[in-house]
């Protein structure tokens, strides 16, 4: 399996990004990485960490992509980009997935453009990983889309389910519509027309669920349009790196609050980590014809290396080709009446 990685993108490539690429092969010797961006920064990188073998290469890409460009200008500019050329690797099947912490909006209009939609895909979506006191959900879409129609949140629905089916082995997932209220009949014209589509699916679809539910586990799959959906998501990022600085002050200027530290040390740990956006590396661009992990742009090396377990998760279980078949031979007539209507 290898690995396509913009090595030039995120706020700290590509010190971080190559770092994260020799952690994620010290945890899987069958995968190699395919280092793509600026050859002598690149190596540079390499030396100082005193790695060399067969699992990773480095191809040289004369151009990066900033993160205030726009995706057309990228498009047109920029096709000797380490983000370009990592998604045409895919295109050529000499990668077989890319992985980029770089511009989001660049990322999704290159793969979009080079790799295409999976067949009876009208949108691709981001399906970002959260945690619940149950274990985790999956949002889509997470920033992708700003303006959608309700066809597409029973597209992001379908694509989600199967997610989280394949990739966290949850048998049935349970599919909820982030709303303003539990009950059927609230919500803008937007989530009421998806919460028809839902409901006539064959998708175990559990009606609404309000913001204030969505951490409580209820629903394994949490659908909304990209505007939504990208608030949620760095609301939550924002909410949980705030209570854990809270915590530490109050640790630190507290001698009660030390002494209670040695006590709930080891809880507070597994509390910063379930919270962690870097142990869920990135998330995966889904509808496109092959495997693209989006990246925080503040991505760790702990964040690239599960960024590119994800990428091949991805590939190995075949969730796209899952996808593919259930839009293509697996929807039931009556969810093409539904859609039709």
């Amino acid at each position: 399996m290898r690995i396509a990685l913009d090595a030039m993108g995120g706020d700290y490539a590509p010190a971080t990004t190559v770092e994260g690429a020799l952690e994620a092969l010290d945890e899987n010797s069958a995968m190699s990485v395919i280092l793509i961006g600026d050859e002598d920064e690149i190596f540079q990188e390499l030396k100082t960490k005193n790695r060399k073998g067969t699992q990773i290469s480095v191809k040289h890409a004369s151009q990066t992509v900033g993160m205030d460009e726009s995706p057309l200008t990228a498009l047109r500019r920029k096709k000797d980009s380490s983000l370009r050329v990592a998604i045409d690797l895919v295109k050529s099947g000499d990668a077989d997935a890319m992985v980029s912490a770089g511009n989001s909006g660049v990322v999704m209009a290159t793969a979009l453009h080079v790799l295409g939609k999976i067949q009876g895909i009208e949108r691709p979506a981001i399906a970002a990983v959260m945690p619940t006191l149950k274990g985790r959900f999956v949002l889509i879409d997470a920033g992708a889309n700003v303006d959608c129609k309700p066809v597409h949140l029973y597209q992001f629905a379908v694509m989600g389910e199967a997610y989280a089916r394949y990739i966290f082995n949850i048998e049935n997932p349970k599919v909820g519509l982030l709303g303003i209220g539990e009950e059927d009949a609230k919500g803008n014209e937007l989530t009421k027309e998806s919460f028809k589509l839902l409901k006539g699916s064959s998708l175990n679809f559990i009606g609404n669920v309000e913001g204030k539910d969505i951490f409580a586990g209820e629903a394994d799959v949490v659908v909304c349009d990209g505007f939504v959906g990208n608030i949620a998501l760095k609301i939550s990022e924002g909410l949980a790196e705030t209570i854990t600085k809270m915590l530490k002050r109050e640790i630190t200027e507290r001698t009660s609050g030390r002494i209670g530290y040695f006590f709930l040390k080891d809880a507070l740990k597994s509390f910063r980590k379930k919270t962690d956006y870097s142990e869920y590396g990135g998330a995966p661009l889904l509808g496109i014809n092959r495997p693209c992990i989006i990246s925080h742009g503040r991505s760790t090396s702990k964040a690239i290396k599960n960024a590119i377990k994800v990428a091949g998760a991805l590939h190995d279980k075949g969730v796209l080709d899952v996808i593919s078949r259930e839009f293509n031979e697996g929807l039931s007539r009556r969810e093409e009446v539904a859609i039709k209507e």
